[in-house]
């Protein structure tokens, strides 16, 4: 798939991956709606981004993924302006033990509903003509992570989800493809002051800043080139890509009808 002249749709875009998808989007070509709940950020980076990349390349919608109301009117607004849409990165998420509910709602719920939205638009079921949906997931959505059992529980869902709806599109011929990264420790604000977001879990923080120092932190720069390779390469589907600081590999899944 190339990327240019492509519409994307990114939750979360902001701040961290989700800001650094963004650039890597525009950077290759494609023009980008961001979304995200912080409004004073949101418009501050794509004014930056205008400057640096054209007026016409970026929008700023602030949404808040839990409104179902607020995402629609976000894609309504993301194809008012750019007159379709491609690539939908499914990227907003939170970690907070402390408050569980609404990580399941933001990392879990609104991932479904961003997707199911997402189909209506792109599907060549509904008259679209296709396209992409990448979900970030975590690598704790691959191996539990005991010091975050709700947040493994949401990114576990994020994979399965992933897996599932490629192998449901596939069947359906509707043109879109799934697929999901799985990021290893990210230098971005999730992590900042753990320990106060591990709530009840808070007596496993040694275990984790250990798990942290011997896989690493990456820069969120690393992540959004792994998502380059699961959009640019049309065959890929229903994969998900481990990215650590020491590696980029795909894991490996059994299929069972």
């Amino acid at each position: 798939m190339a990327l240019s002249r492509k519409v994307a749709l990114v939750t979360g875009g902001a701040m961290g991956i989700g800001h650094a998808m963004v650039e890597e989007l525009l950077t290759n070509g494609a023009k980008v709606a961001l979304l995200d709940l912080n409004a004073a950020t949101g418009t501050s980076l794509v004014e930056k981004l205008m400057e640096k990349f054209g007026k016409d390349k970026a929008l700023f919608v602030e949404c808040d993924v839990q409104s179902e109301q607020q995402l629609k009117a976000a894609f309504q607004k993301t194809i008012e302006t750019f007159g379709e849409l491609d690539i939908v990165c499914n990227n907003a998420g939170i970690l907070n033990e402390t408050e569980w509910e609404k990580m399941v709602s933001i990392n879990l719920t609104a991932m479904i509903r961003v997707a199911y939205l997402a189909l209506e638009h792109m599907s060549k079921l509904h008259k679209g003509h296709g396209g992409v949906i990448i979900n970030t997931a975590s690598m704790a959505g691959l191996g539990p992570l005991p010091s975050c059992p709700v947040y493994t529980a949401t990114k576990y869902g994020v994979v399965g989800f992933t897996r599932a709806m490629a192998m449901a599109s596939l069947g359906a011929d509707d043109g879109v493809r799934f697929n999901a990264l799985c990021p290893g420790f990210v230098d971005t604000n999730l992590f900042t002051n753990i320990p106060e977001r591990l709530g009840p879990f808070v007596h496993m923080k040694d275990m984790m800043m250990k798990l942290v120092d011997k896989l690493g932190i990456m820069d969120v720069t690393k992540v959004a080139k792994g998502l380059m390779d699961l959009l640019l390469d049309e065959k890929k589907t229903g994969e998900v890509l481990i990215v650590t600081p020491n590696e980029t590999k795909y894991a490996e899944f059994q299929v069972h009808i």
